[in-house]
């Protein structure tokens, strides 16, 4: 079974994260730039003499799809990268994944990773 482990970190913690993974054995990672809000919610600027606020905090979200019995060590690695012990570390959620096929072979499952 496979499962797709979701991340949503800040943006300087990237390279650890990256590190930490390809450490684990993991071969291949997706990042996106996102943005948004939780417990440390948005924050005051400045721009032109007016101030403005901002409700979205820049983040980043990376995807990784592995195999069921990998999800355990591998949040944690992620876990250990990501966190400084601050609100708005981040957060990371793991779902089941049906089916996993890779285009160019057409290989399918635990195959396709």
């Amino acid at each position: 079974m496979l499962n797709l482990i979701t991340a949503v970190i800040k943006p300087h913690m990237l390279e650890a994260v990256k590190d930490a993974v390809k450490d684990a054995g993991v071969s291949g990672m997706t990042v996106s730039e996102v943005q948004g809000f939780g417990r440390q919610g948005g924050h005051s600027e400045t721009y032109r003499g007016a101030e403005y606020e901002v409700d979205f905090i820049p983040k980043v979200k990376v995807e990784i799809l592995v195999e069921f019995d990998e999800v355990d060590r591998l949040t944690e690695s992620i876990r250990k990268a990501a966190g400084v012990g601050e609100v708005g570390d981040g957060k990371i959620w793991v779902s089941p994944v049906d089916r996993a096929i890779r285009i160019r072979t057409g290989e399918m499952g635990v195959d396709a990773l």
